[in-house]
């Protein structure tokens, strides 16, 4: 065989090794749970009420996923996100009632400021409980994707646009981090929701400057 269909074959078998090796790895449940996600947030950034149906049921599975992966600061997240997503419910049916749509609204640079450092606040104590009272795999890690995802989840609740800025971090930290978990679907879902993410900043920005003209 000539040395160049030898580094293709090589190439192909090295490539599907690594197809086998992740769909050996991937969880029915986890996959579902990943789907249900996908869809709620594109939901989200199209700015529809029906984004909660999935989202409920999506964060009720991924919160048993995490607990077996040992990821305790994403499991009482998820259980924290399923009270949100009622709340979050309440609040976009009473903008449709009121407005007829959901509006967007903004944060003032001095609310910015206050939901920053919060952010920082909680991010170094709930990282310094994990890390001394649990065998978190990732305590700081774990504790920033959890942290930054809490004030995204209630800012995209009270639809204020810098809910995007947010997810966009926490997406960001949540790829390496489930990578490095071997959680390789919820991985590839955080590709998928960060450009997702970018899409929804842009949508909810143009329809915030609509509404202002």
């Amino acid at each position: 065989m000539p040395p160049t269909e030898v580094a293709l074959s090589s190439g192909a078998m090295t490539s599907l090794g690594i197809v086998r090796e992740f769909l050996s790895e991937m969880s029915p449940v986890e996959g579902v749970a990943a789907l249900l996600i996908l869809v709620n947030v594109v939901l989200v950034a199209l700015r529809s009420i029906w984004n909660y149906a999935f989202g409920i049921v999506g964060v009720a599975i991924y919160a048993v996923v995490f607990f077996h992966a040992k990821l305790y600061s994403d499991t009482l997240l998820q259980i924290f996100f399923l009270v949100v997503q009622f709340y979050g419910l309440w609040q976009w049916r009473r903008s449709e009632i009121d407005a007829g749509e959901i509006v967007v609204e903004r944060l003032t640079a001095r609310a910015r400021l206050g939901w920053l450092a919060g952010i920082l606040v909680a991010v170094a104590a709930w990282g310094w409980l994990m890390h001394h009272f649990t065998d978190a795999a990732l305590p700081w890690w774990d504790a920033s994707v959890a942290m930054t995802s809490i004030a995204a989840q209630i800012l995209m609740s009270v639809r204020k646009l810098e809910n995007w800025w947010l997810w966009i971090i926490a997406n960001i930290l949540s790829i390496g981090l489930y990578a490095a978990k071997g959680l390789w679907i919820t991985t590839a879902l955080y590709v998928v929701l960060l450009a997702i993410s970018l899409f929804g900043l842009a949508g909810w920005n143009a329809a915030r400057q609509r509404a202002a003209t």
